[in-house]
């Protein structure tokens, strides 16, 4: 244990410093999340109209937890292993008695750590700007927010990481991320609640994995309706759906890697 855990704090400490070493590209990737907030605007406006069933200040309550969301579950994996694949960098990190994988969770996380401060930043301007949308929730929400968000970040990364396998077939892997990413846009809840959605729609969308990867969590720390067990067991599902898919991909791929760039 001891030695998993002294694995674990290097890839992470390693990754950090990477992570800190161009400090205004960070400041250029929080900002480039900041699409929820953009959408805050205009979704308050639509909201005075009392057309919706939430309140001006529901909509700035949840586009700003939105965005919390996106800066905590925002992933890549799928340029770096493409970019691993095609250039035969992957051939390394197989020489090593640790999965490759490991190398990107650690990236991912280590990077929450050093956008956090620019990110509560902004969020400290929002609410002085708009005081009436502050809120303190409860514990027992924020840590089942917490909990929904780790989730949200495992099941995104799985996702992302599933396409990435494709890397073996072909050398645009991305371009199946960007199809995906069509959707992800729509249905997640990143450009409107999906309480604003007509019933029928809501229902269907509720059985694919994109409620769960931004609006489920950011209902929660609203505090809107939702299934919070429907939730969190579909989040787990999906989860094992895609690593038992990732793990089938990247047995066969490995039969096929040749180390082009190596």
């Amino acid at each position: 244990m001891k030695k998993i855990i002294r694995k674990v704090l290097t890839l992470l400490s390693v990754y950090y410093a990477y992570s800190v070493e161009y400090r205004a590209e960070l400041i250029f990737w929080v900002l480039s999340g900041s699409l929820p907030i953009i959408l805050m605007g205009i979704w308050i406006q639509a909201a005075q109209g009392g057309q919706f069933g939430l309140s001006s200040v529901d909509f700035g309550r949840y586009f700003i937890t939105v965005f919390i969301v996106r800066q905590l579950t925002a992933v890549w994996v799928i340029w770096d292993f493409e970019r691993e694949v095609v250039e035969g960098r992957l051939s390394p990190k197989l020489l090593q008695p640790l999965d490759p994988v490991w190398h990107h969770v650690a990236r991912h996380v280590s990077e929450r750590f050093t956008r956090l401060m620019f990110a509560f930043l902004l969020v400290a301007l929002f609410f002085i700007l708009y005081p009436q949308a502050f809120w303190l929730p409860s514990l027992s929400r924020f840590l089942l927010f917490t909990l929904a968000v780790v989730l949200a970040f495992a099941l995104r990364f799985t996702i992302q990481y599933s396409f990435a396998m494709l890397a073996f077939w072909t050398e645009r892997a991305s371009a199946l991320e960007n199809f995906w990413l069509l959707f992800y846009l729509f249905l997640s809840g990143l450009i409107a609640p999906l309480e604003v959605f007509p019933e029928p729609v809501r229902k269907i969308v509720m059985f694919t994995p994109f409620p769960y990867l931004i609006d489920f969590p950011a209902n929660l720390l609203v505090g809107l309706p939702v299934d919070i067990g429907r939730g969190f067991w579909s989040m787990v599902g999906w989860i094992l759906v895609f690593l038992g898919v990732n793990r089938l991909l990247w047995r066969a791929g490995l039969k096929r890697y040749s180390g082009m760039g190596a």
